[in-house]
C-alpha cells in the first residue's frame, strides 16, 4: 500500500509538472525570441532614420553625395556592442557597423527608408547572434528543469511520510488484531488523529475489553468450578465405589444410591449457581441498539409448541418497531423466563404488550392465572423463592440481567400476575443531541 500510495503520487505530480512545465518552456523561448528579434527592429528603424536625417543634411537637395564614412562612430552607439549593421544609401556603397564572428547563426532585422527630399533610400540591416539568447534560453531550462525535479522530489518525500502515517497505524491496528486473536485481550488506547483509523482502533480497544471480561469470567468460573465440584464429585465417586462394593445386598445398594442421588441433586445445584453467578458478571456498556419486536418474535415462535401443548395461546400487541438498550442474549433470557413462568405457574391466554413511556420501552408478559400469592409476593425475585418446587433462581437471574443492562424487571399487576421489563428506549435523535 505504501509503495502504490508514492507511485501514485510520484506518477500524478510528474504528469502535472510535464503539463505546466512544457508550455512554460515554449513560451519562454519564443518569449526570448520575440523580445531580441524587437530590440534588433528597434535598433534598425532608430538607425534607418538617423541615417536618412544625416543623408538629407549632407545632400538637401539630392545634389552632392553624403560622405557615409563620417557617421560611423555615432552609428555605433544606436546598437548593441554585440549587434552589428549593414547600413545602404542609394548610390554608396554599404557600410558596416561592426562584425560578427563567421559561420554564426543570427536574428536578422531590416528597415527602409526613402528620403523624398534627398531622392534617396537608406537601408538598414540590423543582426545578433543566437548564442546570448540560447544560453538564456538553457539558464530558463536549467531553472525549469530543476524546479520540477525539486517539485517532484518534495511530492515524493510527502508521498513517503503521507504513506507512512497511514500505513503503519494499519500495521499496529493489524498487529493489535493479530494478539488479540492470539490471546492477549490487552487494549493499546492508541489514537492517530485520523477519524477513521481512531474508529477502528476504538472498535478495536472495545472488542478487547469485552474480550478481556469474558476471559476473565471464564476463569473465575473455572476456578469456582475447579473448588466448588471437587468436594461433590468425590463424595459421589465414593457412593459408586461403595454401590459396586456391596453389589449382593439391595437394601445397601439402594440406600447408597438414594445418598448418590442426594450427591447429584447437590451437585447439580453448584453448577447452576456457577453458571449463574457467571452470567450476572455483565456490564452495562455491552448494551447495543436492538429491535424489541424481533426479539419477542422469536422467543414467542420457541415457545409456541410448549403453549399448544397444553391448548393455551401467546398475544403479542401494543407499538411496533421500537429500539432498546439491551444485550440481546440477556433480553432473549428474560423473555423466556418470563414465558416459562406463564407456562408453569399461569393459566389461559399470555400477552406480551410493547409500549414506549417515558424514554423507555416496556415490555409487559401477563396472563389470566390466579396471580402471586400474597405471601410469595415479597420474595418473588429473591433467589430460592418458588411455589412449586422449582429452583427459584429464574426471576433472581432475570432481574439482574435486567439490570445489568440498565433497565429493571418488576411486578406491576398481581392478580393476574403481569411482569414488567424496563429498558432505556435507544434514538437516533437522542444520539445525535448527545
Amino acid at each position: 500500500m505504501r509503495r502504490r500510495l508514492v507511485s501514485s503520487t510520484f506518477l500524478v505530480v510528474m504528469m502535472v509538472v510535464i503539463l505546466l512545465g512544457v508550455p512554460l518552456a515554449v513560451l519562454e523561448v519564443r518569449s526570448v525570441d520575440t523580445s531580441l528579434k524587437t530590440v534588433l527592429a528597434t535598433e534598425a528603424r532608430t538607425l534607418s532614420e538617423t541615417v536618412s536625417m544625416q543623408v538629407s543634411k549632407a545632400s538637401p537637395n539630392g545634389t552632392t553625395a553624403a560622405p557615409l564614412g563620417d557617421y560611423v562612430l555615432n552609428w555605433q552607439r544606436m546598437i548593441a556592442p554585440d549587434h552589428a549593421a549593414v547600413i545602404a544609401v542609394d548610390g554608396q556603397s554599404p557600410v558596416a557597423v561592426n562584425a560578427l564572428p563567421a559561420n554564426t547563426a543570427t536574428f536578422t532585422a531590416t528597415y527602409s527608408v526613402d528620403h523624398v527630399l534627398a531622392n534617396v533610400g537608406v537601408h538598414v540591416t540590423v543582426q545578433a547572434t543566437r548564442a546570448p539568447a540560447d544560453q538564456q534560453i538553457r539558464r530558463t531550462m536549467y531553472l525549469i528543469g530543476g524546479v520540477a525535479l525539486a517539485v517532484l522530489v518534495a511530492a515524493t518525500g510527502l508521498a513517503y511520510l503521507q504513506a507512512r502515517r497511514l500505513t503503519k497505524p494499519l500495521e499496529e491496528l493489524a498487529a493489535t488484531a493479530e494478539r488479540l486473536g492470539s490471546g492477549d485481550p490487552r487494549p493499546r488506547h492508541r489514537r492517530y488523529g485520523i477519524s477513521e483509523l481512531d474508529r477502528v482502533a476504538e472498535v478495536i480497544d472495545s472488542s478487547a475489553d469485552r474480550i478481556s471480561t469474558m476471559l476473565g469470567a471464564e476463569r473465575r468460573l473455572a476456578a469456582e468450578a475447579s473448588h466448588e465440584l471437587r468436594t461433590p464429585l468425590a463424595a459421589l465417586s465414593m457412593r459408586l465405589e461403595e454401590i459396586i462394593t456391596l453389589a449382593d445386598d439391595p437394601q445397601t445398594v439402594r440406600d447408597e444410591a438414594e445418598v448418590a442421588l442426594s450427591q447429584v441433586e447437590r451437585l447439580t445445584d453448584v453448577v447452576q449457581r456457577l453458571l449463574t453467578t457467571a452470567r450476572t458478571h455483565r456490564r452495562s456498556d455491552l448494551a447495543v441498539p436492538i429491535e424489541v419486536d424481533t426479539v419477542i418474535r422469536q422467543q414467542v415462535h420457541e415457545w409456541r409448541p410448549a403453549y399448544q401443548s397444553m391448548r393455551r395461546g401467546i398475544v403479542v400487541s401494543g407499538e411496533r418497531r421500537l429500539m432498546a438498550m439491551a444485550t440481546p442474549g440477556a433480553f432473549s433470557q428474560i423473555l423466556s423466563t418470563l414465558l416459562e413462568n406463564s407456562l408453569i405457574h399461569g393459566a389461559g391466554t399470555v400477552t406480551v404488550h410493547t409500549r414506549a413511556v417515558g424514554g423507555s420501552v416496556v415490555v409487559e408478559v401477563g396472563d389470566e392465572g390466579e396471580g402471586i400469592a400474597p405471601d410469595l409476593e415479597a420474595k418473588l425475585f429473591q433467589r430460592g423463592a418458588s411455589s412449586r418446587g422449582s429452583t427459584g433462581l429464574g426471576l433472581a437471574v432475570a432481574r439482574e440481567l435486567a439490570e445489568a443492562d440498565g433497565g429493571r424487571l418488576n411486578l406491576v399487576l398481581q392478580r393476574p400476575a403481569v411482569f414488567a421489563v424496563f429498558l432505556t428506549e435507544h434514538s437516533p435523535l437522542s444520539v445525535i443531541a448527545r
